[in-house]
């Protein structure tokens, strides 16, 4: 009978897991693992710009990263999110707006997926 409530837990975890993060409008997807999508659009970034590019691993194993547009800094700075694939395999990319920063952007994500 003590199980019950753990399991009405975990089907509200997995159901929030499943949600996009805020702020975020989905880019594509790549078969890719996250951590090389990650690294192919923080290079991109930082060889366009000549300025360093931020990133920031927000789930364990590099499997989740935010990578900051070059002059934008955590943690509400415009950026790509690299997650996991919410189901099957491959890798899920979003962008995070703030100001001007975007429209050039998406393009350069969209080319390492």
């Amino acid at each position: 009978m003590k199980l019950i409530p753990l399991l009405g837990l975990a089907v509200a975890l997995s159901a929030c897991a499943a949600q996009p993060p805020a702020n975020v409008q989905q880019v594509g997807m790549s078969k890719q693992a996250p951590n090389v999508v990650a690294q192919c659009i923080a290079q991109k970034w930082a060889e366009k710009s000549q300025q360093q590019v931020v990133s920031q691993n927000t789930l364990a194993n590099n499997q989740g990263v935010d990578v900051y547009v070059p002059g934008q800094q955590p943690p509400n700075g415009a950026a790509a999110v690299v997650q996991p694939a919410r189901s099957g395999s491959g890798t899920w990319v979003g962008f995070r707006a703030s100001g001007a920063a975007g429209s050039q952007a998406t393009g350069d994500i969209q080319a390492c997926l």
